[in-house]
């Protein structure tokens, strides 16, 4: 029989305010199985659970300062963990002077408890000197947007091409409402209806007929081509600030015509594209 693969483990620490929530959801979006603030005393336990169940094979613990004797048993946790499993220490770092900055800006108290937020932080260096010194990874924070960390681990530890992004393309009519979930929307009520032409009215936005229709009227072929150039515009850009998935809703008053055939002339621009992309016809009864 073949032996199981052993999860990947990360376990992410730091100085407070240096971007570990930021990094987590690096990890998260990069199909890591993810928690958070997770009590020293119970990380072995975790890992060795996660290690029998088949469905999770990497997974990242954020461990934070917050727990008196944090140090110290992280510092066993972290030897006992090694010599058993494969794991890598990242420990995230800022200068005080960003780190003043960060929890001014957020006005969020120090875990620490301090009402001085500079005794705080220079009591928490201190007290993870020891961790800081076992990491695999050290990486500074001071100069980097939330974006940037994001990208940073992203690059690090995604598998596959760092930039992917899922389109989901919602067709529907106004009629029945906006789809709440999209983040773009495109209004095609201007286009010629073929609801009001007998000979096309029964059929729906993915029929030829339809689409033939349609598609030989300028106003549609002028529409497509800017649309286009918009989203080329818009993705990458969308892809630069941490975003992995887009909805895009089109929409005509009953989602049976227009709607479903522009969505379908989209698609084929995506594809073509070798973007990921999913079609949903909310309306099209």
């Amino acid at each position: 029989m073949q032996k199981k693969k052993q999860p990947f483990t990360i376990i992410l620490t730091g100085f407070s305010g240096s971007g570990k929530t930021v990094a987590l959801n690096a990890f998260e979006d990069s199909n890591y199985f993810c928690v958070d603030n997770l009590p020293t005393s119970l990380i072995k336990t975790f890992v060795h659970l996660c290690h029998k169940t088949p469905d999770i094979s990497k997974i990242a613990i954020g461990v934070d300062i917050r727990e008196r004797k944090f140090s110290a048993n992280l510092a066993e946790t972290i030897s006992s963990l090694r010599k058993t499993r494969d794991i890598e220490i990242i420990f995230l770092q800022a200068q005080e002077e960003v780190l003043l900055r960060r929890f001014k800006e957020t006005r969020r108290p120090h875990p620490l408890g301090y009402k001085d937020l500079k005794k705080a932080i220079h009591k928490e260096i201190k007290m993870l000197s020891t961790i800081r010194d076992a990491a695999d990874k050290i990486i500074d924070t001071s100069s980097l947007t939330p974006h940037q960390l994001r990208k940073t681990i992203m690059h690090l530890y995604h598998e596959g091409k760092e930039d992917t992004m899922s389109v989901s393309l919602i067709s529907f009519g106004y009629k029945y409402g906006i789809p709440p979930e999209a983040d773009l929307l495109f209004d095609v009520r201007f286009l010629p209806n073929p609801n009001f032409i007998k000979a096309l009215k029964h059929f729906n936005g993915t029929n030829a007929k339809i689409k033939n229709f349609l598609m030989k009227k300028k106003e549609t072929k002028d529409f497509l081509v800017r649309v286009s150039s918009l989203l080329q515009f818009l993705i990458p850009r969308y892809r630069t600030e941490g975003r992995n998935y887009l909805t895009i809703g089109v929409g005509c008053t009953g989602g049976k015509h227009r709607s479903p055939t522009i969505v379908e002339e989209l698609k084929k621009t995506f594809k073509k594209q070798k973007t990921d992309v999913s079609v949903t016809h909310r309306d099209m009864h």
